[in-house]
């Protein structure tokens, strides 16, 4: 990042006081705008960021949001995407994270409801990725819901996909082929194994140690997994919803750069305190690890699973 515009090293004190710019501008290593995202959106440049990802609002009347008619809702998360989608550089990816809307007992898919605002614009679907979380609000008459989707659309065939960073132990990491030409060979790739589209992370509940005032946080290490697969170093990764930061959290971590907006004022103060944490490298992360743990024996080469105390702390700052 040396050279780099807004950009200067400070002592490890004066992090606290970073002064976070509402203004986008590409050199920004950091952009939290407190308002309206649309408004944010069109002081954008088009081609301007390599990576968006977001957990839009559910429509479901929480205080941070509108109890809209589900056509309204559509139009307006239209309206929003149409804009990401014009500020996407076209290797860039869209990671766009809903759940279900629950209206009296009927589930409506958002992922369903929100698919042709992408592909009525030409961008191709990757994957469906099934974030499941273990722990929720218990149902009496119907399945309890226990997962939320991320649907992760490219704006060309020629995208950014980087899965060296993000493979997961293998479950037996030092197995070898029994027989035939590669006897003796392993026979799983060293790094481990492509994660799947299934992710098994804790969601942010009252015990977690990311647990901020926010209603409905993402986990750090659940974005991170994408800023790591679909971006490099220094790239732009933006999110309309910012909420309680964590998008920018993981994009700092990863030595990226962060745009965003929020709404609220009392979750945009919360954004700014964990970007601070973040960048003087003391920000509280649950740290993204395996469902199984490899055994002691294993021949596994690469440490692929982070510790808090491992966390990055990032050397650069923006001023004004």
């Amino acid at each position: 990042m040396n050279g780099t515009k807004k950009v200067e090293e400070r002592s490890l004190g004066s992090y606290y006081d970073l002064y976070i710019p509402t203004s986008f501008d590409p050199e920004n290593q950091v952009t939290l705008y407190l308002g309206d995202c649309l408004e944010f959106l069109a002081t954008l440049p088009d081609e301007s960021v390599q990576l968006v990802i977001t957990s839009p609002p559910y429509n479901i009347g929480k205080e941070y949001e509108d109890a809209l008619d589900i056509e309204q809702y559509k139009a307006q998360q239209r309206a929003i995407i149409e804009e990401c989608i014009r500020v996407l550089k076209p290797e860039g990816s869209i990671c766009w994270q809903v759940g279900n809307y629950v209206n009296k007992g009927e589930i409506i898919p958002l992922d369903i409801l929100l698919y042709d605002c992408f592909k009525n614009k030409g961008l191709k679907l990757r994957n469906r990725i099934i974030w499941y979380f273990g722990h929720g609000l218990h149902c009496k008459n119907r399945f309890s819901g226990r997962y939320e989707t991320i649907m992760w659309f490219t704006k060309s065939n020629d995208y950014i996909f980087n899965l060296n960073e993000v493979r997961v132990p293998q479950k037996y990491p030092g197995k070898r082929h029994f027989k035939g030409d590669k006897q003796g060979e392993l026979s799983g790739n060293p790094l481990g194994k492509n994660p799947s589209d299934v992710w098994e992370i804790p969601n942010v509940k009252a015990n977690h140690v990311e647990k901020t005032d926010h209603p409905c946080q993402f986990p750090v290490s659940l974005v991170q997994r994408l800023v790591l697969s679909m971006s490099n170093e220094g790239d732009m990764v933006l999110d309309p919803f910012m909420g309680a930061g964590s998008t920018a959290v993981a994009a700092l971590l990863s030595q990226r750069r962060a745009a965003g907006a929020e709404l609220v004022e009392r979750y945009h103060q919360i954004a700014q305190e964990r970007i601070r944490q973040a960048i003087a490298g003391d920000i509280k992360v649950r740290a993204d690890k395996p469902v199984y743990e490899p055994p002691a024996e294993s021949k596994l080469t690469t440490n692929l699973w982070k510790t808090e105390e491992q966390l990055p702390l990032v050397d650069f700052i923006t001023t004004d």
